[in-house]
């Protein structure tokens, strides 16, 4: 039996795919076991800096939880989580230290929205849509999807898509500012791994602290968000050298002037 879940290690960059393509990915109990545990792997592996999470085959980064499961039952843990049910692959894709590019293969749906929404920047296939099928499943989100998605595209539109289940495709979900870019399929994979190698190249230690300032404070009320900036920027900084500063004040020069041609 193949794995659920590959890790592919590029230089920096760790290529996390979901790899049950027969189902379509669907998550299922064995899936969202893999899944949680790939995270916690790579987020603990010194020598990734960067994260890309994306789908095996064309037709789905992730459908969503498994449908055969859940009519039978054994799925319903995943929505009331119980004491024996596998870690939260949701939770550990946001709370991963590193930054997480998914690279949005095909559809992703309900459960899989939540997996795609979790990542920190969407790169799109031309091919990837996407829906919450919650509601005409008969089952509310407990993943995130209720509270970031209307952060992300508004809540009028979020509404549409939890009352309808209706799917929206990848030039929408560009408009809407679902995600960051929508490229050809054949070109996913290829531009995901040069914007994480382009993030790669700033130190992993600043990628880290910079993704945990950003995440803390969007979590809090503004007000309480600019006192966590300034926080974990006095505490960052006083981490820091003279010469660390200096080097990398001169780096960024060298790559102002190459950009500027």
């Amino acid at each position: 039996m193949s794995e659920l879940v590959t890790i592919e290690k590029r230089d920096a960059v760790a290529i996390v795919t979901l790899n049950r393509p027969e189902a379509m990915n669907a998550l299922s109990r064995g899936l969202r076991d893999a899944l949680a545990k790939a995270m916690d792997q790579v987020a603990s592996d010194d020598d990734v800096s960067v994260v890309i999470l994306t789908g095996a085959g064309e037709r789905a980064f992730c459908a969503g939880l498994d449908l055969k499961e859940l009519s039978t039952g054994n799925g319903l843990s995943a929505v009331a989580p119980t004491g024996d049910e596998p870690a939260d692959p949701v939770y550990a894709i946001e709370h991963c230290p590193k930054p997480v590019i998914g690279a949005i293969n095909g559809v992703a749906v309900t459960g899989g929205f939540e997996v795609a929404i979790a990542c920190d920047v969407l790169i799109a296939s031309d091919r990837a849509r996407f829906a919450d099928t919650h509601a005409r499943v008969g089952i509310l989100p407990g993943w995130g999807l209720s509270q970031k998605l209307p952060r992300l595209i508004g809540i009028a539109r979020y509404k549409e898509m939890a009352f309808t289940g209706n799917f929206i495709d990848a030039a929408k979900a560009l408009e809407w500012g679902l995600v960051n870019r929508v490229v050809p399929a054949a070109d996913l994979l290829d531009t995901a791994l040069a914007l994480a190698a382009e993030m790669a190249t700033i130190p992993a230690r600043t990628l880290s602290a910079y993704k945990a300032q950003i995440d803390g404070g969007n979590a809090l009320a503004y007000g309480e968000g600019r006192t966590h900036e300034k926080s974990a920027s006095r505490a960052f900084s006083a981490s820091l050298t003279a010469e660390d500063i200096a080097g990398r004040v001169a780096g960024v020069q060298a790559r102002g002037r190459t950009q500027a041609g």
